[in-house]
């Protein structure tokens, strides 16, 4: 019988992340993580945001925990205000932009799936 020690398990255990080009921010810290999801602490300082973009087949929940913030949308048009403890949710295939009130800064926890990261960049 094979021995598995616990970081082999963990490893093996991270849900499967295409490549992207992450963005410059403030912090990221990863809370928990699965097979086909993971829970971030995203933290976006004065001026960041994370730019437009999309998943094709994972859904980003969000929960504002400093702010105010914003999560902008594309088809359909929406625009999420959140003041702490506000939240709110993005499904496949919508285009999404995070950033802080007036390019302020924000902290907010993410819930990222069910299924496969991929991280597609539409233009601004």
């Amino acid at each position: 019988m094979r021995s598995t020690s616990p970081s082999s398990l963990q490893k093996d255990k991270r849900m499967e992340v295409r490549p992207y080009k992450a963005a410059a921010i403030a912090d990221r810290e990863t809370v928990a993580e699965g097979a086909d999801m993971r829970v971030l602490v995203l933290t976006l300082a004065k001026g960041q945001c994370i730019p437009w973009h999309y998943h094709n087949g994972i859904s980003d929940h969000f929960v504002c925990l400093e702010g105010p913030m914003v999560v902008e949308t594309r088809a359909p048009r929406a625009e999420y205000r959140m003041e702490p403890g506000g939240r709110c949710a993005v499904g496949p295939k919508i285009a999404h932009y995070v950033h802080g009130v007036d390019d302020g800064p924000c902290k907010f926890l993410i819930v990222q799936g069910v299924g496969v990261y991929d991280n597609v960049a539409v233009g601004g």
